[in-house]
């Protein structure tokens, strides 16, 4: 009784399961059709949201801010929070800045003490009347146009920003 090696025996070969059938072109030309079908179905859905408009509620294009008198010599910031425009009111006049500061936007705040306007982002500052002294910006800040309506009320309009080469103009200021 001899025992002889025989050798290992070799590891079976692995082969894939059938899963059913092989892919075919009409299973390509199905999958292309549906992902056209979801693609339609996305642009449709998409297209029908422009048939309904656009709402957007927020602050009137003009604003009524009050009689003169109400307003003191000097800049007053009561409307500042609320629609970003400061009120500066000199011998005979009266106008409207925008806060925004000409260099990034950002809302200035007025130091009495230095009768002057600073940027807390940058460091701009502005004159009382709005022009640039100090910093980064560009330019001195914008004026609103306003009037005086028939009963007296101030109307500031905050759809147009008029420059510092306007501020001259009919539309600047107004006498009081």
């Amino acid at each position: 009784m001899g025992h002889h090696r025989t050798a290992p025996a070799h590891p079976p070969v692995l082969r894939p399961v059938a899963t059913g059938h092989a892919t075919t072109r009409r299973d390509w030309l199905k999958l292309a059709w549906c992902s056209l079908g979801v693609a339609g179905a996305g642009l449709l859905a998409s297209s029908v949201r422009f048939l309904f408009p656009n709402v957007l509620f927020g602050a009137a294009p003009t604003l009524s801010i009050g009689r003169p008198e109400e307003y003191h010599l000097g800049i007053d910031s009561r409307w500042l929070s609320r629609f970003g425009i400061l009120v500066v009111r000199e011998p005979g006049t009266l106008y409207v800045l925008f806060a925004e500061c000409t260099h990034l936007g950002c809302l200035v705040t007025w130091f009495a003490d230095e009768r002057k306007f600073k940027c807390p982002c940058h460091g701009s500052g502005f004159g009382a009347d709005g022009r640039n002294l100090d910093g980064p910006a560009p330019r001195p800040l914008d004026r609103a146009p306003v009037a005086l309506a028939g009963d007296g009320q101030i109307v500031v309009d905050t759809t147009r920003k008029l420059g510092w080469d306007q501020r001259h103009q009919q539309d600047a200021h107004v006498a009081v």
